[in-house]
């Protein structure tokens, strides 16, 4: 009896197709669309969240700036990859490595860009506009505002911003003060860790041109100063009248221990793994830090939704 043919595997072998077709995922870097949650954060603060038409807009808008994440992740890795070649973890990202020709890189992030833009078309002209802002300053950034010593950090956090704001135009809602205060203060602390992280691994300046220009002891500062005011900007948000009002609840202040234990956690892992290749994808894998995260998630959704077991 004749035995059954082999199954046919796919190929991932060096140069074959699904080799160079596993690169265009990585270098699309999927893991990090975690980032743009906070195009969601004025659907769930909003109390908005049990309205379908409105979700569907968020989900949207979430697509539109996971598409123009990836695509700007092609463009910086372009600019970049001679000085990730030199880096120890940056060295295999699919462009620096060879992995994504440069060529192949290039069509990836324009097919990208485009599609995130055609996406950006349906909804609201403020989230277009929101959408091309972030997307001038993401370009701005990859060639030239990245080798400028604490602007790059601003950088970052406006970027965080964009999103909250994007987040709001795109389910028409008035964007809070608090929530965006919270979010560049938030950017900014975990932005000033990741370059502290940094500046203590070997080779610093030829990894990232701007870390010879910071100081390890103004970035400490820094750091101390924005953690501080991201937990207390958050427990103020939970004691406005306004707030209390908006939720029916005068104990959303509770929920402050985790925003604080988030902030102590960081700070923990910017010191204790100085070989990892970024704290801000540490945190993502660390047991603790994601089990605070869901806890927190878990008793606003209760608490803003008013849901009961049962």
């Amino acid at each position: 009896m004749d035995s059954a043919p082999p199954p046919i595997l796919p190929d991932f072998r060096e140069g074959s197709l699904f080799w160079r077709l596993g690169g265009i995922v990585r270098q699309m870097r999927p893991e990090q669309w975690v980032k743009n949650a906070f195009v969601l954060a004025p659907v769930v603060f909003s109390k908005n969240l049990t309205h379908p038409t409105v979700i569907i807009s968020a989900v949207g808008a979430f697509g539109v700036f996971c598409l123009l994440a990836s695509s700007i992740y092609c463009v910086n890795d372009l600019v970049d990859r001679e000085a990730d070649r030199v880096h120890p973890k940056k060295r295999f990202r699919p462009i620096a490595s060879g992995r994504v020709p440069a060529t192949l890189g290039k069509v990836l992030a324009g097919v990208l860009m485009a599609t995130a833009i055609g996406g950006a078309l349906l909804g609201p002209l403020p989230f277009l506009a929101t959408v091309l802002g972030y997307l001038a300053l993401q370009i701005a950034y990859s060639f030239g505002l990245k080798k400028i010593a604490y602007v790059d950090v601003g950088c970052i956090a406006l970027g965080f911003v964009l999103r909250v704001l994007a987040g709001s135009y795109a389910v028409r809602v008035q964007p809070s003060f608090y929530l965006i205060a919270c979010t560049a203060l938030l950017a900014l602390f975990l932005g000033f860790g990741k370059r502290r992280h940094e500046l203590a691994g070997a080779n610093a300046a030829k990894q990232r041109a701007a870390l010879e220009q910071y100081s390890p002891r103004v970035l400490s500062m820094a750091l101390a100063v924005t953690a501080v005011l991201t937990v207390a900007t958050y427990l103020a948000y939970t004691l406005d009248p306004a707030t209390q009002e908006l939720f029916h609840t005068q104990w959303l202040w509770a929920t402050t221990i985790h925003p604080l234990f988030g902030v102590v956690r960081f700070l923990q892992l910017v010191a204790s793994r100085p070989k990892s290749e970024s704290p801000t994808q540490e945190i993502l894998r660390d047991v603790p830090f994601m089990m605070n995260l869901m806890l927190y998630a878990g008793e606003i959704i209760v608490m803003v939704y008013k849901l009961r077991p049962g």
